[in-house]
């Protein structure tokens, strides 16, 4: 099972100032950039509630030892029941719901997915504390599965209660309170482990009740009264047309019928523009990076605490250092994600060549993390590998999102995250399900060895060609500016006979 350090990789959408509208009706912070001192303080209180329940909402300390408590004398699963049984329904149960649950999230605007999200956390833990049998842990991985795809609504749910102008300080703000609440939590965990010599089964007692109080927390959240798609609000002119000359325009509408009101959504305008987007170069690198590289990453992350076991079986659970590794991991990600951010290499030339060197990187420190003996070598290529794939994060939501609007981003994204998900879980079934090949663990991370040197080949192969292409554009626009100087050079050389001739 994932350790869900992931918390904080979901994409925003971008800033983009909407029109204002031109309607009588008052306008709530969330709908203006109103500056008046009480909706000022109002806009603030709002926020803080939501980083802190941002933060609250990444307390488990338990998180990093799911692996271990399940392969330790408490539960006594085998090697082969956790990663063959167990594990692969993750990536099942996570392909099924992400799309109604991202449809959901829009349609009921937030908060009921928020909710949703909550229970599903307390269902996991409920059956990690009582759970005996591999059902139950299956069970397990599938309410796991909600809560990933649930990740989402948190995200979506910042940009439907603060303006447009306001929406960079806030989705910074929360993201700073979920990275601070995922390394606090591992933290937590590493210190009551190690120092206190708590057992696993009372971290995980203490993750439920975390998420019983963000729960608790959950119901206080204001509900949206619009969102991107199902519910936006439309003003009486789109587009610098009035909405009663599109009527006109269109007759059929008038009648009101659902079949009309759907074709014309905001949601299937959106899918019908998509074709047309992914044929843009920088758009179409960075949607495949996003599709590929996360699917290899989520496969990596989740089977890996299996490969540590593996080569640093124990039964002294001080000796189990997961916590602080994925502590480690998570700060040196926000580094790299913040470093990202200054970045100013000229893109449409060297994404391919970036992209392929990072790659390239991670193919080594997965062969590395599998075939090293020793358990700190392991951990230090684990925690150079996620932040890595952080580093290009960041990257990846700018070049997508920086041509697009904020809800043909946050549509983008979806639909690469279910391709991700969709190879993602065929990998799994093919390689790790027991209905497969049900191989054990070393030789799995040697196939995702070979798939990141495959992709790292492509990538690396695509930017030569990319250069390759660039420097013939560049030798073609310098050819017809030399050939006019010749001609004209040449032209004044059969002048000059003429004008002696003529004297």
């Amino acid at each position: 099972m994932a350790s869900d350090c992931e918390r904080d990789e979901e994409p925003k959408p971008p800033i983009e100032e909407e029109p204002q509208s031109p309607v009588d009706e008052p306008q709530s912070p969330s709908d203006g950039q109103s500056t008046l001192p009480g909706d000022d303080q109002r806009w603030k209180c709002l926020l803080f509630y939501l980083c802190f329940y941002g933060f609250m909402n990444q307390l488990r300390p338990g998180e990093s030892f799911i692996t271990p408590y399940l392969l330790s004398s408490e539960r006594n699963f085998t090697k082969e029941q956790v990663t063959n049984e167990i594990t692969p329904v993750l990536s099942y149960s996570y392909m099924a719901v992400l799309v109604p649950v991202f449809l959901l999230t829009d349609y009921l605007r937030y908060k009921p997915v928020l909710i949703l999200q909550s229970l599903s956390h307390i269902a996991v833990w409920l059956m990690l504390i009582f759970g005996t049998d591999v059902i139950t842990m299956q069970f397990m991985e599938f309410f796991y599965g909600i809560t990933m795809a649930a990740r989402v609504a948190y995200s979506s749910y910042i940009f439907s209660l603060v303006a447009p102008a306001r929406y960079q300080r806030a989705a910074g703000f929360s993201r700073s309170s979920v990275l601070l609440g995922v390394f606090l939590s591992a933290v937590l965990g590493q210190l009551c482990v190690t120092l206190g010599g708590v057992p696993f089964q009372t971290l995980n007692y203490m993750s439920l009740g975390f998420m019983i109080f963000g729960l608790i927390l959950t119901l206080f959240l204001q509900r949206p009264k619009k969102s991107l798609f199902f519910n936006k609000t439309v003003s009486k002119h789109e587009n610098g047309i009035n909405n009663s000359e599109l009527q006109k325009m269109n007759p059929e509408g008038k009648a009101g019928g659902w079949r009309s009101r759907w074709r014309d959504s905001v949601f299937i305008r959106m899918l019908a523009e998509l074709k047309g987007i992914f044929r843009h170069p920088q758009l179409r690198i960075w949607s495949l990076w996003w599709i590929f590289n996360s699917a290899g990453y989520y496969l990596m992350l989740y089977y890996v605490q299996i490969l540590w076991n593996e080569i640093h079986p124990t039964r002294d659970n001080r000796r189990v250092y997961n916590g602080g590794v994925d502590a480690a991991s998570t700060l040196l990600g926000a580094m790299t994600s913040f470093a990202a951010g200054y970045v100013k290499i000229r893109w449409s030339l060297w994404s391919e060549l970036v992209i392929g060197s990072v790659t390239a990187l991670q193919a080594g420190l997965l062969l590395l993390m599998n075939t090293t003996t020793n358990i700190w070598v392991c951990y230090v290529a684990y925690v150079l590998f996620r932040s890595s794939y952080q580093f290009l994060v960041p990257l990846a939501i700018f070049q997508i999102a920086s041509s697009l609007s904020k809800e043909l981003c946050a549509l983008v994204f979806g639909v690469n995250t279910f391709f991700a998900t969709v190879l993602k879980s065929i990998i799994t079934f093919v390689i790790a399900d027991k209905r497969g090949l049900a191989l054990s663990v070393h030789p799995q991370f040697y196939v995702y060895f070979g798939y990141f040197t495959l992709l790292a080949v492509v990538y690396l192969g695509a930017s030569v060609w990319v250069i390759i292409q660039h420097n013939r554009r560049k030798n073609t626009r310098a050819d017809p500016q030399e050939q006019p100087e010749t001609a004209g050079e040449q032209k004044g050389a059969t002048n000059i006979p003429n004008k002696e001739s003529q004297a």
